[in-house]
């Protein structure tokens, strides 16, 4: 499977930190309705089995979308499921061993930091690089801010698609135009928003600017 930059558009990372009134099946339902152009689940707490099951559930749903759908660093359970791809981070499982994991027609997402992790990945077979934090953010403490002369020069060194994480909300989204990505991805700037639907709406519109300006 061949990774569309216009997959990168939107891609929502699941955190199920606001499962409360909605389960987060309905939560990435409403996200889709809104836009969203490819959802990744990112679970670190759940049990294999319930994992799976969920795995399952959003993948179903993404498919009636016509939506590529990740798994974060959990090979098994994304070629159990029957995912379109995986997304390992540098502290992960290597690009090259996933790469040979899941074999060639599935999507390998890889998060990068530096140019030369970014050309390391592509040359691993990485379909699509995740850069962050590109801002300030909650949701890893631990994430040092790249610098937009950066975020330029990675996405200028590689030739596929790019997408930006990391404190990306309504304000800040269009700050990013110019630098050569093809999309965002976001966590809680749609998970923890009351009206997901309307929010990815508008998330939509702002990143598809930010591509073309």
């Amino acid at each position: 499977m061949k990774c569309d930059k216009r997959h990168m558009r939107l891609y929502a990372v699941t955190d199920r930190a606001w499962v409360g009134k909605r389960t987060l099946i309905q939560q990435v339902e409403e996200a889709l309705k809104g836009g969203a152009t490819c959802v990744q689940l990112r679970e670190k707490e759940l049990e294999d089995a319930l994992f799976l099951q969920e795995a399952k559930e959003i993948c179903a749903l993404c498919r009636r979308h016509g939506v590529p759908f990740i798994v974060n660093d959990n090979v098994e359970a994304a070629r159990a499921c029957g995912a379109d791809g995986v997304h390992v981070g540098q502290e992960d499982m290597a690009a090259g061993e996933a790469r040979r994991r899941i074999g060639m027609d599935m999507l390998l997402g890889v998060s990068v930091h530096t140019v030369e992790e970014a050309r390391q990945a592509v040359q691993d077979g990485a379909d699509y690089l995740g850069l962050g934090a590109v801002f300030p953010t909650n949701t890893k403490t631990d994430a040092e801010q790249m610098p937009g002369e950066l975020l330029g020069a990675i996405c200028a060194a590689v030739d596929v698609p790019v997408v930006a994480i990391g404190g990306i909300n309504r304000d800040n989204l269009l700050k990013l135009s110019g630098s050569g990505l093809d999309g965002v991805a976001l966590v809680s700037a749609i998970f923890s928003a009351e009206d997901i639907e309307g929010t990815c709406r508008e998330l939509r519109e702002l990143s598809e600017k930010m591509v073309n300006l």
